[in-house]
């Protein structure tokens, strides 16, 4: 009888006697599992590494619990990829919609719509050529979703009829002329006299010019209803979606036409009412059916847009003219400076206009109105080029005529160099590779850039802040005398 344990595992032994009790204890040991090594960390470092990856656990299934910070923080960049990729090319649309929040955030929106943006003007930049959208069909679109008896929406329907946006920059031009023009009480020396131009007048000037300018643009609506439906951006006037009837168009035509002048000849003088008047004659009855005969249109629309300038002028002569009549007011000493505020007006519209029609030439072709950017491109941008580099000369005249500082020549020459340089361009490529846009904002920018610069360095208005600021130096008796006397012998001869 042996006191042996039983081997656990088969051992090749011949004779169990020849074993002894030590190693048989050994073999009877119960066999270990294999084992694997998880890692190649020291055994120091376990106690770290496990408290570690617990608290990772504990974050990712904590906070991952959270879709929409699931969807933030955790989306792998490969499907973030496909998911804005999905978006773009329209597959997916209407899960984006369901699940927009947690799927596209605001901020990648419109990363997105930027890169769209520019993938269109890459691939067709005169198709992404920044046009204004028409002020006239915005606010009809906006008069069409009102209810129909509502007073907003009869407001909305008849200040679209009046191009809201051009007539307003009818009004800027000609108050500015009405401000530049010379005070004799800003160049005299004597700390009493201040500028006296009066305040009524400009009211009146201002609502006049806005009601002429009205009525003009109705007029223009009135006759071409069939063909501002085959443009973009003129196809949702209110005449062509029918929003008014003709009839009531043709009464707000009339009556901003009338009332306009009435306010133009009692409030101003007959001479700026005559101008106002004719300025409707010329933009509804000359400029508009000349669109589709000939591209001198372009020109006629130029002498519409320099009137007004000459209207503010006209008004704040006639406050220190003689007699008031026509002649002194238009041909009279001192009436330069209103005819080069004209002249800027007239020139300033061609690289303005022919940059602005490039990018619709196909539409003006299709509507069947005559303009050089179909017609002539080659001519269209010569025409600019040339009046761009008219602006030097009136600019120049300004100051020779007295109605700004000299200063004013090297600050306008910059602005106007930057213009001509733009005109350059359009007219060496023929208005491509973007050089049209370049010379329209050039333009947009020009015009008020000038008109500032010239209200700033108007005659004598720096040397009166200065004196306002630090005094007047001590003149002599004299030479005051001798200045007063000059002043009384003008204003002698000029009676």
């Amino acid at each position: 009888m042996s006191f042996r344990p039983a081997i656990s595992r088969p051992i090749a032994i011949q004779d169990a006697n020849t074993v002894c009790l030590r190693c048989w204890r050994r073999f009877a040991r119960p066999p270990t599992s294999s084992r694997h090594p998880f890692s190649t960390i020291p055994s120091r470092n376990q106690g770290a590494v496990a408290s570690g990856k617990s608290r990772n656990a504990f974050g990712k299934e904590y906070f991952r619990a959270n879709p929409i910070l699931k969807e933030t923080f955790w989306t792998s960049r490969r499907e973030l990829q496909s998911s804005i990729a999905a978006v773009r090319t329209g597959e997916g649309q209407h899960a984006a919609k369901e699940n927009a929040p947690a799927e596209v955030l605001p901020h990648r929106r419109r990363k997105m719509a930027k890169e769209q943006a520019k993938e269109q003007a890459s691939e067709d930049p005169e198709t992404a050529y920044p046009i204004a959208p028409d002020a006239s069909s915005k606010l009809a679109t906006i008069s069409s979703s009102l209810p129909h008896q509502s007073l907003k929406r009869l407001f909305t329907t008849y200040l679209s009829l009046s191009k809201p946006r051009l007539s307003f920059l009818v009004v800027l031009t000609s108050t500015a002329a009405y401000s530049l023009y010379p005070v004799p009480e800003l160049l005299a020396p004597a700390a009493t006299s201040t500028s006296s131009l009066s305040t009524l007048t400009l009211l009146f000037l201002t609502s006049g010019t806005a009601l002429c300018s009205a009525s003009a643009n109705a007029f223009n609506m009135l006759m071409e209803p069939r063909y501002d439906a085959q443009m973009s951006r003129t196809r949702n006037r209110p005449l062509v979606r029918k929003l008014i009837s003709t009839r009531g168009a043709v009464v707000f035509a009339i009556a901003c036409g009338i009332v306009g002048t009435g306010a133009l000849y009692y409030g101003v003088n007959p001479t700026t009412a005559f101008l106002g008047a004719t300025n409707i004659l010329l933009y509804a009855g000359i400029y508009t059916p000349m669109k589709r005969m000939s591209v001198l249109n372009t020109w006629v629309g130029a002498i519409v847009g320099g009137i007004p300038p000459l209207m503010g002028w006209t008004a704040a002569a006639s406050q220190y003219a003689h007699d008031g009549t026509w002649e002194e007011l238009l041909f009279g000493e001192g009436s330069a400076g209103g005819w080069l505020c004209a002249a800027l007006l007239f020139a300033w519209q061609f690289p303005h206009f022919n940059a602005l029609s490039w990018s619709i030439r196909e539409e003006y072709k299709n509507a069947g109105y005559r303009m050089l950017a179909w017609v002539n491109p080659a001519r269209n941008g010569r025409v600019a080029l040339r009046y761009a580099v008219l602006m030097f000369p009136i600019c120049i005249g300004l100051s020779y005529c007295g109605v700004t500082d000299w200063s004013y020549i090297a600050t306008s020459s910059a602005i106007n160099g930057w213009m001509v340089f733009r005109a350059w361009q359009f007219w060496r490529a023929e208005g491509q590779r973007g050089t049209a846009r370049a010379l329209f904002w050039a333009s947009v920018w020009h015009l008020p850039v000038v008109m500032v610069l010239a209200m700033a360095q108007k005659k004598g208005l720096a040397e009166r802040l200065y004196r306002s600021l630090f005094g007047y130096s001590e003149i002599d008796d004299d030479e005051l005398y001798y200045e007063v006397g000059e002043l009384e012998d003008e204003a002698v001869r000029s009676v």
